[in-house]
């Protein structure tokens, strides 16, 4: 047998457990979805770019990082890059802390209330100027309300539909949303993990 023919197949299975997410976990009325599940979905969501004067300037948005810690609010970091006349340059890093909503139009999580907590320049002695802070202050309030940091599978998202979200947090290092029913009577088999 040749060695090519065992080694396509078991690189195609590596990718595929790679990329797969872990589906959410149900116990009792909560409903929660791991650190490693929300990083890879933002991993497939960036970078970003908004615009502003016409086009004159874009600052793009990339390489997120989360971190869960215990309490209501995340961490979130992004590194910056401000383009202009062509060119491009990095700005530095942004760490931003948000609390979290669940969204039913989007299936998903959505940052509340986010705010920029820490910014470290890509120069030494660089400061954030008032028109970056500006266009990021602009994109973040404008992803926060239309982007999800994660969207539910469409089948779970449809049957959590019809339950009341009773509070959305963190706990354990999971995105926790507890609702106002037994999710079990509600998920098919299978739909979610243990």
């Amino acid at each position: 047998m040749n060695l090519r023919h065992l080694i396509l197949p078991a690189i195609a299975c590596v990718a595929l457990a790679t990329t797969a997410h872990a589906a959410p976990q149900v116990q009792g009325r909560q409903l929660t979805v791991g650190a490693a599940d929300v990083q890879q979905y933002l991993d497939g969501s960036f970078p970003r770019t908004q615009k502003a004067l016409g086009g004159l300037l874009a600052l793009t948005v990339s390489q997120p990082h989360l971190t869960l810690p215990k309490g209501s609010r995340l961490d979130l970091g992004f590194d910056l890059a401000m383009a202009a006349g062509g060119s491009s340059m990095p700005v530095g890093n942004v760490q931003i802390s948000s609390g979290l909503r669940y969204n039913p139009q989007t299936q998903g999580f959505h940052l509340d209330q986010p705010t920029v907590d820490n910014f470290r320049p890509a120069m030494a002695g660089g400061e954030i100027d008032s028109s970056t802070r500006s266009l990021l202050n602009s994109w973040l309030a404008d992803y926060a309300r239309r982007e999800p940091i994660y969207k539910i599978d469409p089948a779970i998202a449809k049957v959590m539909g019809v339950l009341q979200v009773q509070s959305v947090g963190i706990e354990n290092g999971r995105i926790a949303v507890t609702f106002n029913q037994n999710l079990g009577s509600f998920v098919p088999q299978g739909l979610l993990g243990n």
